[in-house]
């Protein structure tokens, strides 16, 4: 509920503080005295359009702050919690505008933006007036309140688990055939990729070895040279075996001589021996190996130039041929597969959409039966409001399944026909001015029980209405009271006389004029009822009327 408002230099208002308690709080004043400030000053804290015509003359910038208590909202403290902002219970909502009418909006001392803020805004306060009304004047909030009217909660809960299965399963329906789809536009292209694959079956690791021989084959005439000089170096004479063989044999006939002293030498020509017949056993196997053939030069190059043709057709590595042609066989195969899975989503998307239009079919006959409810006791409140032509009525429009939706398959919306010569129409486009604050009015009531909205603000809910008229309007005022907090602009004595607490609104000094707000203590209570009565001049008899109101609470309601 709204705590407090402050107001620092908007209009003719330099600097008002007000508290406001629980119940229904009256705001009076003669015409002209600044009420209607003071509910632009709280359209301002809740996000509605700022403008620099607001400023008061001569000042920078004016400012408004709202202080709500939010405990046991959630919604609100879910909001606050989803942008990152503090929640201690309370709530402090603050706009400041420039003299050039650009606004900056504060939640608790954070900067945030007007959208926001009127986010919020709207989720705390409704204003109901003569010129615009919030809240129930969105006709995408009307299914809201037929639903907390009728008690569809759970019912709503199975309609939008049955509804978020149903597009899950209609996203892989559609998934599976645009994938499909794909594929049998590359169907020509998979099978001939698949079988050009098949037949030059690549092989991993295959283009680094058939480099290798491909340079192998590339040199055989210099190799071949290499190995043949190789040899003539080491046959040059006797030949290194037998210049070693020899050096070996006069070591070993020395060696006995020599007390050990050739035994490393010894050791080291017997190793240089067997290396040697190694080297040579190695060359003479490589010289064999060593093939001068053009025909397999060319067979390699052929190989490894197609594998590497095929592999920038298809923008990947030669490494990576075999892994491709085992995904464009099985994308291949999955045609057949995904044409049966395609079979099978289909049949489960159709057993989801029937069990979704069960659920909200029952969920659309929930809503009617509670809309005839709605309808009746809305009617029934029109006569003692002054609207004995007006009827209600809750418009159904069924939706194609296109426009399905977690809330169901119909739009929901408020009308009214305010007499028999019109048609019936949305409730701003049929209603004048008093009658859209009355009918409002009526509608509250009704739902008064199921509104989560905790704020509800009526500016002149009484216009062009009085005595027993007015009386019915203060008691369900009244009664509206009883389950959120109420303010109430009025003219009416009847409607006053119902406050739990009373403002008071008027103009002070001369040369510059401010607008002052008064709480009214029981006294002057009864003098500013007796002024609503009586006008300037104020009787005793308007006085004891002023009384007589105040403790029959505006007796005359039906």
């Amino acid at each position: 509920m709204l705590r407090s408002l402050s107001i620092r230099n908007v209009v003719l208002i330099e600097r008002l503080d007000l508290g406001f308690e629980r119940g229904l709080s009256v705001l009076t004043g003669e015409t002209g005295s600044g009420k209607s400030i003071l509910l632009d000053a709280l359209g301002l804290a809740i996000g509605t359009r700022a403008d620099s015509d607001l400023v008061s003359q001569g000042a920078d910038q004016s400012s408004v702050s709202a202080e709500f208590d939010i405990s046991g909202n959630a919604h609100v403290a879910g909001l606050l919690i989803e942008h990152g902002l503090v929640d201690n219970g309370g709530l402090v909502m603050r706009r400041v505008i420039g003299e050039n009418g650009r606004s900056r909006a504060f939640i608790n001392d954070q900067p945030v933006g007007v959208a926001l803020m009127r986010e919020i805004g709207g989720a705390l306060v409704e204003i109901h007036g003569q010129l615009e009304s919030h809240g129930l004047m969105d006709a995408s909030s009307h299914v809201g309140f037929v639903d907390g009217f009728g008690g569809h909660a759970k019912i709503n809960a199975k309609v939008r688990g049955a509804y978020k299965k149903l597009r899950e399963i209609q996203d892989q329906l559609v998934a599976r055939r645009l994938e499909l789809e794909q594929a049998r536009r590359d169907e020509a292209f998979l099978t001939h990729a698949t079988d050009e694959l098949a037949q030059l079956a690549p092989e991993l690791g295959e283009e680094e070895t058939l480099s290798q021989d491909r340079s192998l084959l590339m040199h055989g005439e210099q190799l071949v040279e290499a190995v043949r000089e190789a040899t003539d170096e080491l046959n040059k004479g006797d030949g290194v075996d037998a210049a070693i063989r020899g050096a070996l044999q006069k070591i070993e006939r020395a060696s006995d001589k020599a007390m050990g002293r050739f035994d490393s030498a010894k050791a080291a020509l017997e190793r240089t021996l067997i290396e040697m017949n190694e080297a040579v056993a190695e060359i003479e196997r490589v010289s064999g190996n060593l093939e001068l053939n053009p025909a397999e030069l060319e067979r390699v190059e052929d190989r490894l130039f197609r594998l590497r043709a095929v592999a920038r057709k298809h923008n990947v590595k030669v490494d990576d041929l075999p892994r491709l042609a085992e995904e464009m066989s099985a994308r291949l195969a999955g045609l057949t597969d995904g044409a049966e899975e395609l079979v099978r989503l289909e049949k489960e998307t159709a057993a989801m959409r029937d069990d979704y239009r069960g659920k909200a079919a029952e969920l659309t006959k929930a809503r009617k039966k509670s809309a005839a409810a709605l309808k009746k006791g809305v009617e029934k409140e029109f006569p003692h409001l002054m609207l004995d032509q007006a009827k209600f009525d809750v418009r159904f429009d069924h939706l194609a399944e296109p426009e399905w939706g977690a809330g169901g398959m119909e739009r929901v919306s408020f009308e009214v026909q305010t007499n028999p010569n019109t048609a019936a129409g949305p409730i701003g486009r049929v209603a004048s001015g008093g009658e859209l604050a009355r009918i409002m009015l009526a509608v509250k009531v009704v739902l008064a029980e199921s509104d989560v909205v905790p704020t509800i603000v009526f500016d002149e809910v009484d216009a062009g209405i009085g005595g027993a008229a007015a009386a019915a309007v203060g008691e369900r005022l009244a009664r509206l009271a009883s389950s959120c907090q109420v303010l109430v602009v009025t003219h009416s004595p009847q409607v006053a006389a119902r406050g739990d607490s009373h403002w008071r609104i008027s103009k002070t000094g001369e040369s510059q004029i401010n607008t002052y707000v008064a709480n009214l203590e029981q006294g002057d209570r009864v003098e500013e009822i007796a002024r609503m009565l009586a006008g300037s001049k104020i009787t005793e008899e308007a006085r004891a009327a002023a009384t007589s109101l105040i403790n029959g609470k505006g007796a005359g309601a039906r």
